[in-house]
């Protein structure tokens, strides 16, 4: 399989285009609806590729553009898929009991950042664009953001950021555990073609 990242991109922005020109009819018909799940059970997959607002999606696919292809080279294409989608749907699902409605690719895009936390814990980022930290003290920032986020009316599904990310959290420990001894690359910050093929060799 190839790269997915694209392909994913280019899903959610005709998406949010059919939203835009098809009207509210068409999200309302594919977003999360928390009181008819039971009649509409496929809202836990079509909501995760559905925006609330051109900002909304602009972020989720910025985050997808900028640590996806990261990720699917440490992982591959298909466990990359598996859980991008598999953190959506989780987040969806936690979403039932904390909102009426909910849609957005956040909850995946958060499952694909916290996979990477434990696989590349030390990687360096920007966060804000501004300041420089490890990705994993960026990933206790962020949960605490969306602990807080409980605490006041900001229109944000706080709830479904945290279960991606801990879904990730839990998929990357799994698969970090799964090497009997964790290789030199995974100390460096930067790596070249010859140090992921290192990494794959260890699966």
């Amino acid at each position: 399989m190839r790269s997915v990242i694209f392909p994913l991109i280019g899903l959610n922005i005709i998406v949010f285009l059919l939203q835009i020109n098809l009207g509210s009819w068409f999200t309302e018909l594919f977003m999360l609806d928390s009181a008819n799940f039971l009649l509409k059970p496929w809202m836990l997959i079509t909501s995760i590729f559905l925006h609330g607002s051109t900002t909304h999606i602009a972020f989720n696919m910025f985050g997808l553009l900028i640590f996806g292809p990261l990720l699917e080279q440490l992982i591959g294409p298909k466990r990359f898929l598996t859980i991008y989608l598999s953190g959506g749907v989780f987040a969806s699902f936690v979403s039932l009991f904390f909102y009426e409605y909910a849609l957005g690719a956040s909850g995946a895009v958060m499952a694909m950042i916290g996979t990477l936390i434990f696989l590349m814990p030390n990687l360096k980022i920007l966060l804000f664009f501004i300041i420089p930290m490890p990705l994993w003290i960026a990933g206790v920032l962020w949960a605490f953001i969306d602990v807080a986020g409980f605490f006041f009316d900001n229109n944000i599904a706080n709830a479904a950021h945290l279960a991606g990310m801990f879904l990730g959290l839990g998929y990357g420990y799994n698969l970090k555990n799964k090497r009997k001894k964790e290789p030199e690359v995974m100390k460096k910050t930067d790596w070249d073609e010859k140090d992921v093929d290192e990494f794959l060799k260890k699966y």
